[in-house]
């Protein structure tokens, strides 16, 4: 067998796969969050930065496709390394090692999973923008700012002003930190950056980022449900 294939199939190999999507992922989260941000200086600037997104044509769905793509490699590894460690266990240790076990670690999988249909939904949502999945009763195709630009501004206010899909998303922004808070550990452990003076930094920064992550995203449905944003 080629020594590549080798690696890949061994489990190290699957951590390394698991590590290096989540890493390209996390720089993901990163970003859309700089992005969505945005709307905090006004319509003007998440609508130019709406803008020049999907100047970017072909580029930005071949990025889009990548990042699932990514999405899939990471859980479908994660699944196979618990189902993995699960088999290795005998009874006596796998109690012991549920009980040490953070809450975050025992909900990976569960995590995840949860993210990935939530991801599926905001695609929908305000992506594809399909009416159906938006519960407003509008069309977001229709919706352009004065200069005949997406409003992206008045997509994502109209969109939050629904309380079961803000509700969704926060719910659904707080198991992603929750899982960050773990992964972030396993990506640095696996990619040999969590050693000597470095552990304190993930332990503590970690968890601290993962807070980070979460108020980002949710103060923007939050925003909206208490009217700082006009239509």
């Amino acid at each position: 067998m080629n020594p590549l294939l080798r690696f890949l199939s061994s489990s190290i190999g699957r951590k390394w796969i698991v590590a290096l999507t989540g890493l390209v992922l996390f720089g993901f989260v990163v970003g859309h969050l700089a992005g969505n941000l945005q709307i905090f200086l006004g319509r003007e600037s998440i609508n130019r930065y709406g803008a020049f997104l999907q100047s970017t044509g072909e580029l930005l769905w071949l990025v889009r496709i990548g990042l699932l793509v990514m999405l899939v490699l990471h859980i479908v590894f994660t699944i196979k390394l618990r189902a993995e460690n699960r088999a290795a266990r005998d009874g006596r240790y796998a109690v012991t090692q549920y009980r040490a076990s953070s809450l975050p670690a025992r909900w990976m999988t569960l995590s995840g999973l949860m993210v990935l249909c939530f991801i599926i939904y905001h695609l929908l949502h305000f992506t594809v923008q399909v009416p159906a999945v938006n519960l407003t009763g509008s069309d977001f195709e229709t919706l352009h700012d004065a200069q005949a630009r997406h409003d992206v501004y008045g997509m994502m206010v109209r969109g939050f002003r629904v309380p079961i899909v803000s509700f969704f998303y926060l719910l659904s922004v707080g198991l992603l930190s929750l899982h960050l808070n773990h992964g972030l550990m396993s990506m640095a452990q696996t990619l040999g950056a969590n050693t000597g003076k470095l552990r304190p930094l993930w332990e503590k920064g970690g968890p601290a980022f993962s807070w980070l992550i979460f108020l980002g995203y949710a103060s923007i449905p939050i925003a909206v449900m208490c009217g700082v944003f006009g239509k």
